[in-house]
């Protein structure tokens, strides 16, 4: 699939994606807007009928209060002929001979009228009997209520408001209302006055400055007539839960959606990585063909020499065509063993022979082997072998087409404006490991590259050419074989000064 397509998929799918999002959270955005409003909408809805039952009780209270004083006063103004005071019943009277007196009987005046009628079971019965009278005359007289309820409403502002609106009353009503609406929540209330004092208030009743949303106010009897009202004030402590509680269900969507987009992008990335690799793999396959094809027709050209009679009676020609032969072959091999290696990665654990192995030694042997080829080039390597202890517990075949390999990126990669020079080293660590580090003062690697020279199929390139001829493969199996041996690599560099790759292997336990 080419690139431009993989990327024309990738932004359709983001758009369409986006888009879901886009529309679910706008969904979700109103259905919590429409739920606060209904919320807000149903509890000033329970403030006011709140405020409603209150004026009713109040109103209630002088209307039976006010009814229990008249037929009082009547009756005993009429049938026991005294009329009413603050001490009680006072009642005047004339004796038989003249004589004129006064009689007060002091106490309450309803106390008073049973005790009357305990002792007079004729008046009892028409005292009943004007008392029904009454009451239906005071029934009639509610007919001027607009003139009754003003002078109520006058006289009970007075009244403390925690005989007007008792707490319990309150939070009574409050829970009431709310649950006719369907507001089976939590709160908390209190009584203020216009002033902002809290006259009283339940419990839990502490707000702060973020809980004004929260909060809604009730002017508590509004007509009266000195204007100084009181405010209900309720607080929600759970309003935020109860709002969301109502659109749970769009949170496994959402999370799905989210869950299908993480997918989606962690595939296109896949996507590009292989599109990437196979693109690599391309060029592995053409610099293979290419590393191949030389010493393929190298021995081949010498076969059709050695088919040539004159060749075969030339000892010196013989010895020439068998070198080339020999070197061709050794070519060969090692790039045989190139492509081999990349079956290294595809293992999840190599099979290693390990054994214990002297690294200053087995280093020491490779410089050795490896000089002719720097001095070749003009150069000069150099082994600091400090390290005390080097036992270590690899396989040597590995170990040493490590170190190699390290050394011939240091021949590929040399500078052409100096010598190259090599330093091999190595030191005594703490935790029981050793360090060995190569070192030169090649070209270097820029810090863009230095990030992926480990990765498989990777070379560091300039523009769209190769410096030098290879496969990719050599730091990536470093890496990887290091890493089966239980150790670990790093890499310093600076472009154009040189570069050092550091080793770190535990010793042998043993």
């Amino acid at each position: 699939m080419k690139k431009s397509t993989i990327w024309i998929l990738a932004i359709v799918m983001a758009i369409a994606f986006v888009g879901l999002l886009f529309i679910q959270i706008f969904y979700m955005k109103n259905i919590v807007q429409i739920r606060y409003e209904q919320f807000a909408q149903g509890v000033r809805q329970s403030l006011v009928a709140v405020s409603m039952r209150l004026e009713q009780d109040e109103t209630r209270h002088f209307l039976e209060d006010d009814l229990r004083q008249v037929e009082t006063s009547s009756l005993v103004e009429q049938y026991i002929g005294g009329t009413v005071g603050q001490e009680g019943i006072k009642y005047s009277f004339t004796t038989s001979t003249g004589l004129e007196a006064d009689l007060t009987i002091k106490g309450a005046v309803n106390e008073i009228s049973m005790l009357r009628r305990a002792n007079a079971g004729g008046l009892a019965a028409h005292y009943r009997t004007a008392q029904d009278a009454y009451r239906n005359r005071y029934l009639y007289q509610k007919g001027l209520l607009d003139e009754v309820i003003l002078n109520i409403i006058s006289t009970a502002s007075s009244r403390p408001i925690t005989e007007r609106a008792d707490s319990a009353r309150v939070a009574s009503y409050l829970r009431a209302e709310l649950d006719t609406l369907g507001l089976n929540v939590p709160f908390e209330f209190g009584v203020t006055n216009y002033a902002g004092t809290v006259l009283y208030k339940s419990p839990g009743f502490q707000t702060g400055p973020g809980d004004r949303d929260n909060m809604f106010v009730q002017t508590l009897f509004p007509n009266d007539a000195n204007g100084a009202g009181s405010y209900l004030k309720v607080y929600f402590p759970t309003k935020q839960d109860y709002i969301f509680s109502s659109i749970s269900f769009m949170v496994p969507a959402f999370a799905f959606t989210l869950i299908l987009l993480i997918i989606f992008v962690y595939t296109i990335i896949v996507a590009f990585r292989q599109k990437k690799l196979t693109e690599m793999k391309n060029d592995f396959i053409n610099n293979m063909t290419h590393e191949f094809k030389t010493p393929i027709s190298s021995i081949s050209l010498a076969a059709q020499m050695l088919n040539d009679q004159s060749v075969r009676k030339s000892p010196t020609m013989l010895q020439q065509i068998s070198t080339v032969i020999n070197d061709e072959t050794k070519r060969l091999r090692f790039q045989v063993e190139k492509v081999l290696q990349m079956s290294m990665f595809d293992r999840q654990k190599s099979t290693l022979k390990l054994e214990e192995v002297d690294a200053n030694a087995a280093i020491f042997n490779i410089v050795n082997t490896f000089k002719l080829k720097v001095e070749k080039y003009g150069g000069s390597i150099e082994a600091n072998l400090d390290a005390m202890n080097a036992i270590v517990e690899v396989d040597e075949m590995h170990f040493t087409n490590v170190i190699f390999n390290l050394l011939d990126n240091a021949v590929k990669y040399r500078s052409e404006e100096r010598p190259l020079h090599l330093i091999v080293s190595s030191r005594d660590l703490e935790d029981e490991r050793i360090e060995i580090s190569i070192a030169d003062n090649g070209i270097g690697i820029k810090r863009d590259d230095l990030k992926k020279i480990f990765e498989k199929f990777y070379r560091v390139s300039t523009g769209n050419l190769h410096d030098v001829k290879g496969f990719g493969l050599g730091l990536a199996y470093v890496r990887k074989m290091v890493g089966e041996l239980g150790g670990e690599i790093s890499v310093e560099s600076e472009f154009n000064v040189g570069t050092k790759f550091i080793i770190i292997l535990p010793l042998s336990k043993n």
